[in-house]
């Protein structure tokens, strides 16, 4: 645990290479590793970030002489949010010797589509296998009822960000009549039914009154849905609406006038969404992550302002450091980055990472880390010391479920690879 803490120390701070390491990893085969997300479109942005995210972990991975002397080299591809693209992608990666996948960002038809893949090509093609590390959709089937063996998921699920929401929710006093607006997929309708489920169970006072879902990206004005919403006399909306979807809708209830509070799985980290914040100003959201931005923790703080000199900007995503980390560890541990021994490798780590503990759970792939509440708000120099995205506006402080408190049942009956 020690020794991990002061790896990531020493990341954070960017300490001097250490030339015999560097050396080695010069001149031995590279570990491929593939980033298969959208870098085009309507929500290119969000796949940008996650992009920029995972090149600076595995450029601290490289710097650090590397993984048993090889360094990691990275394959980008772009799926244009289709399932299909991403497949075409996969196949591509495999060919050109990936042995890691990093997807998530394009949402959970994506990574399915990526995950049944891997699993037809690994059982096909036991030379070529490929494991999938899934850092941003939050669908629990995942790690569920369609666990792989070759899939591990990196973020927090939905059911465990909203049971820390709604551990939120149990002293929100404010709260008493509640609306459903979700994006039309699979994970949009997962968020409207925890929603639901959860918050009764927290709040068996508040009311839902009412329930719609929207397709996906493809909304240019929210004010028909606000109409609606008004209408209800809802005073908070649960929405698990991302990138344009969410700024868009929070610009339309702020044009109207309308005071709202939104619940939000991660959005509230996503490009755009606190300035449209700061411009509606009767817009209340929060959100969770993993971890509280603009934290004052100092290994916290000092990775912020170096990812802060990167493409990612102001968009730290520590959980992408973190998978890299895990992954360098684990093939450490294997002495082999060949898919099957990373992945036992992996199975029940228990990892100190830059946000506390975490556990990669045997028996769904399940990364069980903190999750942290916090609800975008005006600077005061107390509760939010910093602005972001140019505005007067940043995080605040609402909350923290430690990740042994999310280890919430899992429908998980995992297929092992066969005669291991």
């Amino acid at each position: 645990m020690r020794c991990a803490a002061a790896a990531a120390f020493a990341l954070a701070a960017g300490l001097p290479l250490q030339a015999q390491a560097q050396a080695q990893a010069a001149g031995a085969p590279p570990i491929k590793v593939a980033f298969i997300d959208q870098l085009s479109g309507p929500l290119a942005n969000v796949g940008q970030i996650f992009q920029a995210n995972l090149k600076f972990a595995l450029d601290d991975a490289n710097a650090q002489g590397g993984v048993l002397g090889r360094n990691y080299e990275l394959l980008s591809y772009d799926n244009k949010l289709s399932p299909q693209e991403s497949l075409t992608a996969l196949q591509s990666a495999i060919d050109a010797g990936a042995r890691v996948v990093f997807t998530g960002a394009s949402g959970s038809p994506v990574v399915t589509a990526l995950v049944e893949a891997a699993n037809r090509n690994n059982e096909r093609n036991p030379t070529q296998r490929i494991l999938i590390i899934n850092y941003a959709s939050l669908d629990p089937d995942l790690t569920g009822a369609r666990c792989s063996f070759w899939h591990f998921a990196t973020e927090a699920n939905t059911a465990m960000k909203m049971r820390a929401l709604a551990n939120f929710a149990r002293e929100q006093k404010g709260m008493h009549k509640v609306y459903l607006l979700n994006q039309d997929y699979t994970q949009g309708r997962i968020w409207a039914a925890l929603g639901r489920q959860m918050i009764a169970g927290a709040r068996p006072d508040v009311q839902f009154v009412g329930e719609a879902l929207h397709p996906l990206a493809r909304v240019k004005d929210f004010a028909p849905y606000v109409s609606r919403i008004k209408e209800s006399g809802a005073d908070t909306v649960v929405t698990g609406n991302w990138g344009q979807d969410l700024s868009l809708l929070i610009k339309a209830a702020g044009d109207a006038g309308y005071e709202l509070n939104y619940l939000n799985h991660s959005g509230g980290g996503a490009p755009g969404t606190v300035l449209a914040v700061s411009q509606a100003k009767n817009a209340h959201l929060t959100w969770v992550a993993e971890y509280l931005p603009n934290s004052d923790d100092p290994v916290l703080a000092a990775l912020a302002a170096r990812v802060k000199q990167t493409p990612a900007g102001e968009y730290f995503a520590p959980r992408v450091l973190i998978s890299v980390q895990m992954l360098s560890e684990a093939i450490r541990r294997a002495k082999s980055d060949e898919p099957t021994s990373v992945a036992f490798a992996l199975e029940g780590m228990q990892y100190q990472s830059p946000v506390g503990d975490v556990l990669m759970r045997k028996g769904d792939h399940q990364l069980l880390l903190p999750q942290v509440v916090s609800t975008i708000a005006p600077v005061d120099g107390k509760s939010v010391k910093v602005g972001v995205e140019g505005t007067q506006y940043g995080f605040r402080l609402d909350g923290m479920t430690a990740g042994r408190d999310l280890n919430l049942p899992s429908a998980c009956r995992m297929k092992r690879p066969a005669g291991v």
